[in-house]
């Protein structure tokens, strides 16, 4: 019986290409800037999203963590949405490594307002930590995969740039946001102080990260990369899949909403499943089995007992996520699957 994994885009195999791409890399001491296949995909994806400047990290958390370390000190306030993943499943980083403090914006679908943010923003005072950073997400994960508008997202930086801060995008799926409303990236960036954004999910990279922004910024990162112990020499070994992740694998990301939007409609027509069709916009479907009358990890553990793999996703839903690897025959199998699993 084949294995129908649906946990997270995060189990995506690299392609031959990719992995016939490694022993062939040219190498260097990346901590030098001396690794050629590194700064080829520095290079790339300052390009890609208009940057000065680029660094590759070792994971999306890593790149977030730097990024944070960079534009704050300890004891500023961050200002993100009240499930970002920054807070949610980070390990409080921000607050153990960087000192931060993080003031939590109640989003709809994990996006705040402009509006919302200016109200969050306390006047200056003695007691008060010192606003310094403004994250978003996007795509949002625990929104199920909702995306920002660069209209949205500069709604929400004016106000953070009036008051003096920064903005971060934590865009561990942005090529997934932009291919969802056909827009470059560069739409987003212009808004942006930073970007974090993953090789290792929908493009299908074994590993690695990366940040985007000036030069100053980049300046910054490089030294807190080192000071977590993201300095990773001969670094063209993961380098030389992210070229060919950008270069060939952005594109393709269309076929998985596609395929979210076919999973999350067969799903809906298994009775005690449902599912939130607005909020499939990507490559995410999160679906509520309470009508089932199963508690989720009975469901998700009998589900894997058939061969299709998804996550817990709180007490009351199941985690479904596309990716590389996986075809409409796959999706229509994993819904037939369930369908015989609840007795439909």
């Amino acid at each position: 019986m084949r294995r129908i994994d649906l946990r997270s885009d995060t189990f995506t195999l690299p392609t031959k290409e990719m992995l016939d791409s490694i022993p062939t890399a040219d190498l260097g001491d990346d901590v030098e800037g001396e690794d050629p296949t590194v700064n080829q995909l520095q290079s790339m994806a300052a390009d890609m999203f208009g940057t000065e400047g680029a660094l590759l990290a070792a994971s999306g958390t890593m790149g977030n963590l730097i990024s944070l370390l960079t534009h704050c000190r300890r004891g500023d306030e961050i200002f993100m949405e009240a499930q970002a993943h920054i807070y949610y499943y980070e390990l409080g980083g921000v607050s153990a490594l960087v000192g931060a403090i993080p003031n939590l914006i109640p989003g709809d679908r994990g996006k705040f307002t402009g509006e919302q943010l200016e109200a969050a923003i306390r006047s200056p005072d003695l007691h008060y930590p010192v606003p310094r950073l403004v994250c978003i997400e996007n795509t949002h994960n625990r929104g199920g995969g909702t995306v920002w508008t660069p209209a949205e997202v500069g709604d929400v930086a004016k106000v953070a740039h009036d008051h003096g801060l920064k903005v971060h995008c934590d865009g561990a799926r942005i090529f997934n946001a932009a291919v969802a409303l056909d827009v470059d990236v560069k739409e987003y960036m212009r808004h942006l102080d930073s970007l974090s954004f993953c090789l290792s999910k929908g493009l299908s990279c074994p590993v690695g990260s990366m940040v985007v922004g000036d030069k100053d910024f980049i300046a910054g990162a490089t030294r807190a990369r080192k000071m977590v112990g993201g300095g990773m020499r001969q670094a063209g070994i993961i380098a030389a899949p992210g070229i060919i992740g950008l270069t060939k694998m952005v594109g393709r990301l269309k076929e998985d909403h596609i395929n979210a939007k076919r999973l999350a409609e067969g799903l809906n027509t298994i009775p005690g499943i449902n599912v939130d069709m607005d909020a499939v916009q990507t490559n995410i479907v999160l679906a509520d089995i309470t009508e089932t009358g199963w508690d989720v990890d009975y469901f998700v553990n009998r589900a894997c007992k058939i061969g299709v793999q998804v996550f817990e996703f709180g007490a009351t839903k199941a985690r479904f996520v596309t990716h590389y690897g996986i075809d409409s025959v796959d999706i229509d199998d994993a819904v037939a699957r369930l369908r015989r699993l609840l007795g439909h």
